[in-house]
């Protein structure tokens, strides 16, 4: 157990992106059992929870990754000089409809938006949030639509599973349309 927490902690600081619990049972092979693995995966989990520590491991498009705690942000800005990135409220509208009702074609987004978003799907291509999963099997084969990796990642998703029910979603709406008014 004394040489798997360290050799977990490599791998997930070398990955590029989150690493599975079945990549990670890969790449070790035989050298621990499947279970002393997960054991020192959850223990690795906890000791990053401390306060002292700026970085933790969080479970996000199923794999785990580091993450830097959200108190260091502004340091972290200025010493790569970065502003967050930004998405309209448009690109936000076509991202939902995409995430939710996915694989979608552009014509139902345009349907359920009641406008045209070709530059926001370019957009949304460009930045990676989401991805051409296949052609809908009707005349003129249009282009299906869904999430990517990096979608789930940028919203702290460990899947899609994890989205919001419409009645959570309701729920919030009411709770600030509530302290609006107050």
């Amino acid at each position: 157990m004394n040489e798997i927490k360290p050799l977990l902690e490599a791998l997930i600081f070398v990955s590029p992106a989150p690493l599975s619990l079945k990549k990670i049972l890969e790449v070790v092979g035989d050298s621990f059992p499947p279970k002393e693995i997960e054991t020192a995966l959850t223990q690795l989990l906890k000791e990053y929870e401390t306060p002292e520590r700026g970085l933790y491991i969080q479970e996000v498009a199923d794999g785990f990754q580091f993450r830097t705690k959200p108190r260091f942000s502004e340091w972290i800005k200025r010493l790569k000089k970065i502003s967050p990135a930004r998405l309209s409220k448009a690109s936000l509208e076509t991202l939902a409809i995409i995430a939710y009702k996915q694989p979608v074609t552009r014509g139902d987004m345009e349907r359920l938006r009641g406008v045209e978003v070709d530059g926001i799907v370019r957009t949304l291509l460009e930045k990676n949030l989401i991805r051409i999963v296949g052609r809908k099997e009707i005349p003129g084969r249009p282009i299906l639509y869904g999430t990517t990796q990096r979608f789930l990642e940028l919203f702290e998703l460990k899947n899609l599973s994890f989205l919001p029910s419409l009645e959570e979603i309701k729920a919030l709406h009411a709770d600030l349309s509530e302290n609006e008014t107050e």
